[in-house]
């Protein structure tokens, strides 16, 4: 793919304006605040919804008929950009002829939608927020705020691409800190509820969630969980924290979507997504939920955990 490709023709709005038609298609539902990302940066750059540029909005939350079904719209011909929000980048891999951006909390490259990050050589490049240095990066930072943990739960969806790079990584900065890492997997949406019945079971002294869509669906029932079994718990993502998860550190989520626009813009002037290397967050947030901590009793110590905080929830 890529060089080679012909993209679809673009609309003329009136007065001989290029109209460009973009689909946004998501697991999720309204209101997005991913999509208000998009379109804040889609906006930065001259976009003007309705004038030169018009934004579908697609949600099939845990539906992958629906899902299916959007994809077959695709094939008309008249859409000139996909974005793929989270999991729904699994069934777009059937699209060949759509350049597609993507915002994957996974591995790309595992998922067979790129063929490396550096050179994506398909239609499809975006973002993705695995770093496997921020999985040890949070063990440690738990670490700081609760220095009696001595025993981890790891709760992780193996239907996550890249969960086995991410794991082996977690596992790596447990041993290195001297912590027991107890893994408490589950394969999707499917299993989130025996999942979560396991992680109630394991004697941990806390709890640290890998971000996936699945989790993020789920978060203020396993931040609830954590509170219930007082396990201090570390998450990716600040929308974990919003939900009562004790601390996360990661992307901002609204702002790669906002970054993410500078792609589209790219490719709606004629580039080919095939050689637009895949980004990834150059900038990392650390939130804290105080309300959590208090429930928990944890007295935070401002020097080593609340200085560093980029968010605080009280």
């Amino acid at each position: 793919m890529g060089g080679g490709l012909v993209w679809p023709a673009i609309a003329r709005a009136e007065g001989g304006a290029k109209l460009h038609r973009i689909f946004w298609v998501s697991t999720q539902s309204g209101p997005d605040p991913f999509l208000d990302g998009f379109r804040e940066g889609m906006r930065a750059l001259g976009y003007v919804e309705g004038t030169n540029v018009t934004l579908e909005t697609h949600y099939a939350p845990e539906n992958p008929q629906a899902l299916r079904k959007i994809v077959s719209e695709l094939h008309r011909g008249d859409v000139d950009l996909v974005v793929s929000s989270g999991p729904a980048t699994r069934v777009m891999t059937a699209i060949t002829d759509v350049p597609v951006l993507f915002a994957l909390s996974g591995d790309p490259v595992a998922l067979g939608v790129v063929k490396s990050l550096a050179h994506p050589g398909t239609n499809f490049t975006g973002s993705t927020f695995l770093s496997l240095e921020l999985a040890g990066k949070r063990v440690e930072l738990l670490k700081d705020l609760y220095p009696k943990l001595r025993k981890l739960a790891v709760f992780s969806n193996t239907d996550h691409p890249g969960e086995p790079l991410e794991w082996r990584a977690t596992l790596e900065s447990c041993r290195n800190l001297g912590i027991e890492a107890a893994y408490v997997p589950f394969s999707g949406a499917r299993e989130i509820e025996n999942g979560l019945m396991a992680a109630g079971k394991v004697d941990a002294d806390a709890l640290l969630v890998f971000p996936d869509a699945v989790t993020l669906v789920h978060r203020a029932r396993i931040a609830e969980l954590a509170i219930a079994h007082r396990l201090p718990s570390m998450f990716g993502w600040s929308e974990y924290c919003d939900a009562g998860g004790l601390l996360s550190y990661g992307a901002n989520q609204r702002t790669t979507y906002f970054r993410l626009a500078t792609y589209a813009d790219r490719i709606l002037r004629g580039e080919d997504p095939s050689d637009l290397p895949v980004m990834r967050p150059d900038k990392f947030e650390l939130a804290v939920n105080l309300k959590t901590a208090r429930l928990l009793g944890i007295e935070l110590d401002v020097s080593s955990i609340l200085f560093r905080a980029s968010k605080v929830i009280s």
